[in-house]
């Protein structure tokens, strides 16, 4: 089982790595539109796009797919597993590009409508918002092909090019930001790059590109595999059957994890200026870490933990989420901690002014807040679905939207933008405790955390508050923007050094999956 651990690692290093690269982008962004009603249309127009991919190649497949390759890998071989691939690809395709074609068509009536995507904005971004939107489905559809490779080549218990594949992403966003977007060439190291003065459209075409190399990346892994392509459905074949039973509540999942996001942006489309924006970075921030710890470890752990359920090894299953979830525990709670209070310097480096430098600093606090939720979800979610069992996660997502959507509606008016963040938060990390506490009642007493638990929470306070009492002592207002994030990044960086040696026979279980 110590391959989980190696495939954390290999997962982790380039999450880092397509983090590292997305927040180049992000800050060029920020840089180059601030919080401004542009950059509001264009994170507005990502979310339908994002919803049709995550709902039918997105997370939607890979939960749903993996288990079952992975018992035909283990049962039938590798043959009879890319015969139900290509079956699954064909099917999901052709639904793809059903769907992008009836968003494209319909897309002011989707953006303009009050429970729409962006009833706040005004007619000028509502019919901005819808052009940009059908240009994206242009990147859906091919991250729709991408996103059943990645499922395909995980299932073979392959992570590095999809690992890669996101950075891949990020190399062309960055083109569409530092080419595509500017009116004057920009200079890096005495060369001054082409500009094409594409503006807001540049960012889309940008995205494109990535998303054609997020699926060009992942090409050499299929050939290593010997894929084959069959160029059949069947919807009677059984094993197609047995994909859509455990897909179609996941669909049903997802789905409301979006209605979430879109949800968000239609509360903030009625607040001031550069608040969908906020979002946008609130939630980066949150995921940086929730990527290198939640998705990591939960993404190298479902083929692992789908092979155990197949061999009928109900004992290590319980033994690998037990460890996973401690460690998930050790790497969040002072994470998000140290995040919390030291949130300022690093949302400095975006170049914002005053007001929209508090505006985000106290989104992504609410965000952080619920870094461990998200990450506990992670592993909570592909605990069922390893078990081939989709409904608890669909209902539980239902209620999350449900509970969201109420909070939002009260803490929107009384906190602006991170009342928003802070009703995701509180909506997530309750599914995450409820499904951690519904996946137990199978194994008694499979969680004893307490005494670890309370350790973990005192060390990181006690790192929390040296980390704040640096952050204010050191004039870090006197430096340059520059400075003030590079001097914040390493109070920070101090503060988890401290943590490190009371944290480590949790982050050693990691090892041991």
């Amino acid at each position: 089982m110590k391959h989980v651990a190696k495939s954390t690692l290999i997962i982790g290093v380039f999450f880092a790595l397509e983090k590292a690269l997305g927040f180049v982008r992000q800050v060029i962004i920020a840089r180059t539109f601030g919080l401004s009603a542009e950059l509001d249309t264009f994170n507005a127009a990502n979310n339908l796009p994002d919803l049709l991919f995550a709902l039918i190649s997105g997370g939607a497949l890979a939960m749903a797919l993996i288990p079952v390759l992975s018992e035909h890998l283990q049962k039938d071989g590798k043959s009879a597993a890319w015969d139900l691939f290509s079956r699954i690809g064909n099917l999901l395709f052709l639904a793809t590009a059903g769907f992008s074609i009836l968003i494209a068509v319909f897309a002011k009536q989707i953006v303009s409508a009050g429970w729409g995507i962006a009833p706040g904005f005004d007619q000028t971004q509502q019919a901005l918002v819808a052009e940009l939107m059908r240009l994206n489905l242009i990147a859906t559809m091919l991250f729709s092909m991408s996103g059943l490779v990645i499922a395909g080549l995980q299932a073979n218990q392959h992570f590095l090019l999809p690992a890669l594949a996101p950075s891949m992403y990020d190399v062309g966003t960055l083109i569409g930001v530092l080419i595509l977007v500017p009116d004057k060439g920009i200079s890096l190291g005495g060369v001054t790059l082409p500009a094409f003065g594409l503006g807001v459209h540049g960012l889309v075409y940008g995205t494109i590109l990535g998303a054609a190399l997020f699926f060009a990346v992942q090409i050499p892994g299929l050939i290593h595999f010997k894929f084959k392509w069959t160029p059949k459905i069947n919807l009677r074949n059984p094993s197609v059957q047995k994909v859509i039973r455990l897909m179609l509540p996941r669909i049903g999942t997802v789905f409301f994890i979006h209605i979430i996001f879109i949800a968000q942006d239609n509360l903030a489309s009625g607040l001031i200026a550069g608040s969908v924006t906020a979002l946008v970075y609130g939630w980066l921030f949150m995921q940086v870490p929730e990527s290198l710890i939640g998705t990591a470890i939960g993404t190298a752990l479902l083929p692992t933990i789908s092979e155990q359920i197949a061999r009928g090894e109900t004992d290590a299953f319980k033994e690998s989420l037990n460890a996973t979830v401690r460690a998930i525990l050790a790497l969040t709670i002072p994470s998000t901690i140290l995040l919390f209070i030291g949130a300022r310097p690093l949302v400095g480096i975006l170049g914002f002014d005053s007001a929209g430098t508090e505006l985000v600093v106290w989104t992504v606090r609410a965000y952080m807040v619920g870094l461990v939720g998200h990450s506990l979800l992670e592993v909570a979610a592909r605990a069922y679905y390893a078990q081939q069992k989709a409904v608890t996660p669909l209902l539980t997502s239902g209620a999350t939207a449900a509970v969201f959507i109420i909070l939002g509606l009260l803490l929107t008016p009384l906190l602006g933008a991170p009342g928003i963040g802070l009703a995701n938060t509180l909506a997530f990390t309750g599914e995450a405790i409820l499904l951690l506490w519904l996946v137990g009642r199978k194994f008694p007493a499979w969680l004893n955390i307490g005494k670890p638990l309370l350790r973990i929470t005192l060390v990181s306070v006690g790192s929390g508050a040296i980390v704040y009492l640096l952050i204010n002592f050191i004039p870090l207002d006197t430096l340059s923007t520059l400075m003030s994030t590079i001097v914040g990044v390493g109070i920070i960086g101090l503060g988890g050094l401290v943590v490190l040696p009371f944290i480590w026979p949790e982050v050693k279980l990691l090892g041991k999956i």
